[in-house]
């Protein structure tokens, strides 16, 4: 893995079951920030920024979260035991590291993707070591309500595939036990089904043009892109492929070069997709309703959401955006949508993100 000047990469062993691999930058002894990757990316997601946050004083920490690149201790088959993969043991994994690694606090958690539904959840639970919290590209509503249970069906799920053309959600097609496979080993290679899946969620990709839904009806989600609500006879292999950009497309591509690309399909050449995946599982089975233990609270320290303005992910799940602005946070000091950026924004718009992230530390804004 060919890392930038002044990042460096080490196993941290004993963390709550796991050998955790982790990116790290910036002295030890600094206040600590800490990074977590969503799907299907890597702790290396974050090498845009590292660098310049070391340089303004933070120890930076990013690790590789359970289920993913070279931390080992968990499984990928499709039959494991899912409670290692719920949302509570993923910040239990989290407040480990960060006490392994020497620091009581942590002067930012910043979390993109999935990677930000694990960092809402420690700063809920643990408001005394997680001092702010940025959340990326998925917004938080907030725990779940007293006797939520396991999880039920959307009922616009059944009414996605009576369309016309029929369609599917991604999350459950997620969960399924088609998609590892469909994806680790596509028809067109793992590289090429990679580049296509970032490019067509990135603003490269001209049919990014996000906005809120009206509900949460099988009509309005068919308004999102086919990499979120599919075509019902389609893995997300093939409907990848039909967004395959053009040999200029890549070539023009600064931020996310071949070799770049190269080393996200080393490392789920390697491990598949199954421990990511297993996150979704978590949630569309109903594997997170320990949450319920924190119904009603909210989050305290200051939050802030940064998401690119191509990102079609602030709006695909109906009414979040707004419930973590008005009810799951309490001191939502803002939220800023990047121009230039899809879901991606860390590697997309790098400079613009760590002017943002710094004035958070600086001012909680």
């Amino acid at each position: 893995m060919n890392l930038p000047a002044g990042i460096r990469s080490r196993m941290v062993p004993g963390i709550n079951g796991l050998d955790m691999h982790v990116l790290e930058a910036g002295d030890p002894a600094h206040p600590a920030v800490v990074l977590l990757h969503g799907f299907p990316e890597l702790a290396y997601s974050w090498r845009k920024v590292m660098p310049a946050l070391a340089a303004f004083g933070y120890h930076v920490i990013a690790p590789d979260q359970r289920g993913y690149g070279q931390t080992t201790g968990w499984s990928g088959e499709y039959d494991t035991d899912l409670r290692p993969f719920r949302l509570l043991n993923l910040a239990r994994d989290v407040v480990s590291l960060v006490d392994a690694m020497g620091h009581k606090t942590v002067a930012g958690l910043f979390g993109h993707d999935f990677g930000s539904s694990v960092a809402a959840v420690c700063a809920l639970v643990r408001p005394d070591v997680f001092r702010r919290v940025a959340l990326m590209s998925a917004p938080f509503a907030g725990p779940p309500a007293i006797g939520h249970g396991p999880a039920t069906p959307n009922p616009a799920l059944g009414e996605l595939a009576r369309l016309d053309p029929p369609r599917k959600h991604y999350q459950w097609y997620y969960s399924g036990p088609d998609a590892n496979p469909d994806m680790w080993h596509p028809p067109q290679g793992l590289h090429a089904f990679l580049r296509a899946y970032y490019h067509v969620k990135s603003a490269d990709w001209a049919g990014n043009m996000p906005g809120p839904l009206r509900s949460g009806a099988a009509t309005e989600l068919a308004r999102l892109p086919d990499y979120y609500v599919m075509p019902l006879a389609q893995g997300m292999a093939k409907t990848a492929a039909a967004h395959m950009p053009t040999a200029d497309q890549i070539a023009a591509c600064e931020w996310l070069p071949d070799a770049e690309l190269a080393v996200y399909a080393a490392e789920y050449g390697r491990t598949g997709f199954g421990g990511g995946l297993h996150w979704y599982r978590c949630r569309t089975e109903g594997v997170n309703a320990d949450l319920e233990l924190f119904a009603g609270r909210t989050i305290d320290v200051p939050a802030v959401f940064i998401a690119g303005a191509s990102d079609w992910g602030t709006y695909q799940s109906y009414g979040a955006l707004q419930r973590m602005k008005s009810e799951a946070c309490s001191r939502m000091t803002g939220w800023h949508l990047v121009p230039g950026a899809g879901h991606w924004v860390q590697q997309e718009q790098p400079e613009q993100v760590v002017d943002l992230l710094y004035r958070f530390l600086m001012t909680g804004e």
